[in-house]
């Protein structure tokens, strides 16, 4: 029979072997978790790796969501000008710049005068006279001028040469100087820089551009073009050259270019914008010579 010494060294090797065997669990369960989080995070890495190759964290531009702005309409002194009239100003932004406008003139001197305003080559101007004449700016105002050029000068509220809205705007589309050694034409001869039925702006000074315009009436075509080409004629040409033979008187500066019978805008009017069509062929007893194109492409 053992002794008790011996049954105490057996319950003691038995307990030792017991915490051996928890201690040895506890570090294999340490080492399965490290383990797991190790390929955890071996597994992060290339997916993070795997979607950084592919530009996931690529920092995307922001989008620009403002519009851009079209025309700039610089603001003019009324007090220092008292010609002008405050009738606001037009957008800066979402102005259409391709296609036309019809723009309609009903003068006391018979049928009405239509002209295709081109959007494509002077969408300042096309947006101005569509805002001046939403607020009837031009209603019952005179064309103070039949000019020396060939021209009936309108939209000058006072009739003065200097009236026009408290903004302004810069020249577009104005005609190169002729080539002085041009290429011989199957005619012989170039078409003049405004040819009759030219719808143009003319500002005083030059440049500042708000409300007057030209309806040519024949053939212009100076050594250096400074007028803004705009649009054409498309109707009525007739009555714009009957205009044209009117008598002049001296305007009060000494240059007889007033219109000895008033010629007096009852009306003008500007439709909404269209694109694709090309200008019609203007009504009336003429056809304007070489007309700009009121196309998207022109200018």
């Amino acid at each position: 029979m053992a002794s008790s010494r011996d049954r105490q060294r057996k319950l003691a090797r038995a307990k030792l072997d017991r915490q051996m065997a928890r201690r040895a669990a506890r570090v294999r369960r340490r080492r399965q978790i490290q383990a797991g989080v190790g390929v955890a995070v071996v597994l992060a890495l290339i997916v993070v790796g795997s979607a950084w190759a592919l530009g996931a964290f690529d920092s995307e531009p922001a989008e620009d969501t403002a519009a851009e702005d079209v025309c700039l309409w610089t603001p003019q002194n009324a007090s220092a000008n008292t010609n002008l009239k405050d009738v606001g100003t037009p957008p800066t932004t979402g102005l259409p710049t391709d296609g036309t406008r019809t723009m309609t003139v009903t003068t006391n001197q018979g049928g009405p005068i239509t002209a295709s305003l081109d959007l494509a080559a002077a969408p300042c101007a096309g947006a101005s006279i569509a805002h001046l004449a939403s607020r009837s700016f031009y209603d019952n105002t005179k064309c103070h001028e039949i000019t020396a050029e060939g021209a009936l000068r309108c939209g000058d509220p006072s009739g003065t040469g200097l009236g026009g809205p408290t903004y302004s705007f810069y020249d577009e589309n104005v005609p190169d100087a002729p080539d002085p050694s041009p290429s011989p034409s199957p005619t012989g001869k170039r078409p003049p820089a405004y040819p009759k039925g030219t719808v143009a702006m003319i500002a005083n000074p030059p440049g500042a551009n708000g409300s007057q315009f030209l309806l040519f009436f024949k053939d212009y075509d100076p050594p250096q073009p400074t007028y803004p080409v705009i649009g054409t004629v498309t109707g009525g040409l007739d009555v714009l050259e009957k205009i044209g033979t009117l008598p002049t008187v001296d305007n009060g500066s000494g240059a007889k270019v007033k219109p000895q019978t008033d010629v007096v805008i009852q009306s003008l009017t500007v439709g909404e914008p269209t694109t694709g069509a090309p200008a019609p062929t203007p009504s009336g007893s003429g056809t304007p010579s070489g007309a700009p194109s009121a196309s998207p492409n022109a200018g």
